[in-house]
């Protein structure tokens, strides 16, 4: 199943995660809100938000946006460090997710918002990353082009539960083919992201070596494209 802007107006993915584990913590509407004014109060509002994608955004944005470019970020990169127990996973066998580690750097893409409309479009994207808590949202610079720009990003909350850290290449392989969720399967979660960095002539050989690594396991595996 694709993630559209209908979950996000709906707050389905709040919903799907209290009804699947009432015992795991979302935040409230207030703490959402919180932190998101609390991000905001540190742009100018008559300025543009940049947002930075590195995983599902560059593929399945949702968001309305201006333009989009592909930007370098130091001092993060992009890895399989995230359990994820229902969109990618089960509470019985959880799946990853990509989040932005410290160290290194990565090529993504850079979204612009317009700042009239940035408030409402931040607040659907607050519901899609930012429920669990397992995200720490945060101005970094990227370079677009030749072009440094503030950006958002949301960095893995290395003090979530949800933060797998620096797993074995075995153990990352194991996971994505044993695990499924409402979204899907982590493994067509990582080919989407490789589709949607090519088609914007980014390789990235940490996935490409992943996906090499998935092929030679599966032969037969379905590619989503």
């Amino acid at each position: 199943m694709t993630l559209t802007r209908a979950d996000l107006e709906s707050d389905r993915l709040r919903k799907l995660f209290t009804k699947t584990n009432p015992h795991v913590r979302v935040l409230s509407d207030e703490e959402l809100e919180g932190s998101l004014q609390k991000l905001l109060a540190t742009h100018p509002d008559a300025e543009d938000v940049w947002l930075f994608g590195y995983g599902s955004l560059i593929w399945n944005p949702i968001i309305h946006f201006r333009e989009r470019h592909v930007a370098r970020l130091h001092g993060f990169h992009r890895r399989f460090c995230l359990w994820s127990h229902i969109g990618r996973g089960s509470l019985a066998h959880p799946g990853l997710v990509l989040g932005l580690d410290v160290g290194g750097g990565c090529r993504g893409i850079a979204f612009r918002i317009d700042a009239a409309h940035a408030a409402d479009e931040l607040r659907l994207l607050w519901r899609r990353e930012m429920v669990l808590g397992s995200y720490c949202p945060r101005w970094i610079k990227v370079t677009v082009g030749e072009r440094p720009v503030r950006a958002l990003a949301f960095i893995v909350n290395r003090t979530h539960p949800a933060y797998a850290g620096r797993l074995p290449t075995e153990a990352v392989l194991k996971t994505m083919l044993s695990a499924s969720g409402y979204l899907g399967t982590p493994v067509e979660y990582l080919f989407e992201t490789i589709h949607g960095l090519l088609a914007h002539g980014v390789r990235d050989e940490y996935l490409l070596e992943l996906k090499k690594r998935v092929l030679a396991l599966r032969p037969g595996f379905a590619h989503p494209r």
